[in-house]
């Protein structure tokens, strides 16, 4: 299977999905105006690469800040990926990467991790 790259921009996070490394990662800032339009790619490769069973992978995801649209969007990423474990046995470990005293961003992550049964690891950066 091919990776997927959408090099970040003003606006839209970096999105790279190795299918390779098994390392799924999305950064930067996300508060594009069609987030929709935007993140419909993103899902058909994650429907696509999610389609075989037994896969283990790691999701990282370092943001720095999104808004309420992306939020709804990476919710639903983290909804596909708690249907992948729960239904075709994957194993899917989400690193949640956050700046030291940015408690926005932790406690953006802690709901998400209360909202989906996936492993998350809090890591802080300087």
């Amino acid at each position: 299977m091919e990776s997927f790259l959408i090099k970040g921009s003003t606006y839209i996070p970096t999105i790279n999905f190795d299918a390779q490394s098994s390392v799924l990662e999305i950064s930067g800032e996300s508060y594009h105006e069609y987030t929709i339009e935007f993140f419909q790619p993103i899902f058909e490769w994650l429907n696509n690469y999610l389609s075989e069973p037994n896969k283990s992978f790691v999701f990282n995801f370092k943001m720095t800040y999104f808004n309420t649209s992306s939020s709804r969007r990476f919710l639903e990423i983290f909804d596909l990926l708690e249907n992948y474990v729960k239904s075709k046995n994957g194993k899917v470990e989400v690193n949640w990467y956050y700046k030291d005293g940015d408690l926005d961003m932790l406690e953006s992550g802690e709901e998400y991790a209360d909202d989906v049964d996936l492993k998350f690891n809090f890591i802080s950066y300087p």
